[in-house]
């Protein structure tokens, strides 16, 4: 029987499966950041041990950071403290930081593709749960607890139980205006923010394989909004060429031996899965979120499902989630007014974004009363948006082009939605107070996003294209 590309990943990595248990899983990269990793590494000087392995450990500054004036003392306490805190860890472990003011410093999931570090074939983990973006590259991904990043640190390994498997296929060619966070928002919707849960998901098809490494990476990035463990696609020729030559990559004498191995790394035909959905690509549209969780999303020109529309059993949460968003069931979205824009996160801040929303905004103003913030991924990002005048396109336009970290993702730094106000984002999670107490988040692609600042509402951008 032929097997998946997580099976020949997997079976490389364990190190010893433990009978009617998990297994012991050796991890090829693992990525901290200030937020998970101070009690890991408290918890190991409690018992005396150092980190086993510390160039398999990259640490980088990201969830509490300032986005403006990165090079003063940052306000917050809190959140200055971990930053202290982690540049001390990594100073006595030997481990390699890219802290604020580092020319790679950024948000750990886009840095570790752009430097290379991510590749084919690897376990990778990281104490946030979003690492499942490093799936894109044909890699095992996953996030984990600070536990675990403990027992990674002192190890090198993980006692993992193996999951179930899925496939998702996408067949065909997007529409004009659809681009890969539609895709993933359209999926999510259609099997619920539960319905991987339990699951390994590889997505497939040819949609799936037209699109870049960026575009893969924000697919990967938000299988965790349907509940999986991980997302994953299989490497080819894209992968490749967007590996090749970045600083971590293999070199020229190890280059040809990797990628003979990389070219192995793809589900044989008579792989079976434990589950598999086929979509069309034909049928999506530009997707926006209304509620609390992501699965809570629908086309931008359709209507709030009716409460006579909506299982019993999930009428009470519907209902609640609607009145927190103060929308009401049966409307139309299209239209609303919005206050905020935040394009970002890990899932949508990469140059290929910035990019995409650079080229519609150009030549247009901001609306009236919207706030619109533009968030690069990593400092290698910002520098490549100001070479290509890309900052000056945002600055024309009325957005503000900040500086990198995870910013309004999450109510974790200065970056907050104030109560009550609607933000188009571009981030992974709309859950409530997730960008900030009783603020109100509609998830969005960057172009989506990017209409929404110009008009000052939700709008289809396929009328603007």
């Amino acid at each position: 029987m032929g097997k998946t590309l997580f099976d020949k990943i997997w079976e490389k990595h364990v190190v010893r499966q433990i009978d009617g248990g998990p297994a012991v899983l050796y991890i090829d990269k693992h990525f901290i950041h200030e937020v998970t990793s101070p009690q890991a590494f408290k918890g190991l000087e409690q018992r005396g041990m150092k980190v086993l392995r510390p160039q398999q450990v990259v640490a980088t500054a990201d969830h509490n950071v300032p986005t403006l004036q990165q090079h003063l003392p940052i306000k917050d306490e809190l959140s200055r403290n971990q930053v202290q805190q982690l540049i001390e860890n990594c100073k006595k472990h030997d481990i390699e930081l890219y802290g604020l003011g580092h020319p790679f410093q950024g948000i750990v999931h886009v840095i570790g593709p752009e430097l290379g570090i991510t590749q084919p074939g690897m376990t990778i983990v990281c104490g946030d749960s979003h690492t499942s973006t490093h799936g894109a590259f044909g890699s095992i991904a996953f996030g984990i607890g600070t536990s675990e990043v403990e027992m990674v640190m002192a190890t090198q390994c993980l006692m993992q139980s193996k999951p179930k498997l899925m496939r998702i296929n996408v067949e065909g060619s997007l529409n004009k205006g659809v681009v890969s966070k539609d895709i993933i928002l359209y999926i999510i919707a259609q099997i619920s923010a539960s319905g991987a849960t339990g699951y390994f998901v590889e997505f497939a098809g040819s949609a799936i394989r037209a699109l870049s490494m960026e575009a893969r990476m924000t697919i990967c990035n938000m299988s965790i909004e349907m509940g999986a463990r991980g997302g994953m696609i299989a490497p080819d020729d894209i992968t490749f060429d967007y590996i090749k030559g970045r600083l971590f990559a293999p070199g020229a004498a190890k280059w040809e031996r990797k990628l003979a191995a990389w070219k192995e790394l793809y589900s044989d035909a008579d792989a079976t899965f434990d589950k598999e959905i086929n979509l069309n690509a034909a049928d999506i549209e530009p997707m926006i979120t209304y509620g609390t969780n992501p699965g809570m999303g629908m086309g931008v020109t359709a209507r709030i499902p009716a409460e006579n529309e909506v299982e019993e059993k999930e009428k009470p949460s519907f209902l609640k989630s609607l009145n927190y968003m103060g929308l009401q069931p049966g409307t139309v979205i299209k239209g609303k007014k919005v206050d905020y824009v935040f394009i970002g996160s890990c899932t949508n801040s990469r140059i290929e974004d910035l990019r995409l929303v650079a080229s519609f905004v150009k030549g247009r103003k901001k609306a009236d009363g919207v706030q619109v913030w533009i968030v690069p991924g990593s400092k290698q990002v910002e520098k490549q948006a100001i070479a290509e005048g890309i900052d000056k396109v945002f600055e024309e336009a009325g957005f503000q082009l900040r500086q990198p970290g995870c910013s309004a993702c999450l109510a974790m730094n200065e970056d907050k939605i104030p109560a009550g106000k609607y933000c188009i984002s571009t981030s992974n999670r709309n859950f409530e107070g997730r960008q900030g107490q009783n603020a109100r988040t509609l998830l969005a692609s960057p172009l989506t996003a990017a209409v929404a600042a110009i008009t000052g509402e939700i709008a289809d951008v396929r009328d603007y294209l």
